[in-house]
């Protein structure tokens, strides 16, 4: 038992570690790789859109009465049902 105890903490400890990888990624000794977007040539042109027509208000809620109903009869039932006990 105390056996199986000590391997499973040793797999917990150790099997939980990373190793990683240098930081040039497979490389040790080269600059990662950087890509450069140029994108000062391009001129872009258009209009706004916007949609057409009248805004419109959003209505109010409807007022509903509650749907959770009291019952008058329900403390003699846990009293009859306590009683059968």
């Amino acid at each position: 038992m105390r056996n199986l105890i000590c391997a499973v903490a040793l797999i917990v400890l150790v099997g939980g570690t990373a190793v990683a990888q240098p930081k040039g990624g497979d490389k040790a000794g080269a600059p990662p790789k950087t890509k450069v977007y140029d994108f000062s040539g391009d001129t872009i042109e258009g209009d706004l859109i916007k949609p057409e027509g009248s805004t419109v208000d959003a209505r109010d809620f409807a007022k509903h009465s509650s749907l959770i109903t009291i019952r008058k009869h329900f403390i003699p039932e846990i009293i009859k049902s306590a009683e059968d006990l």
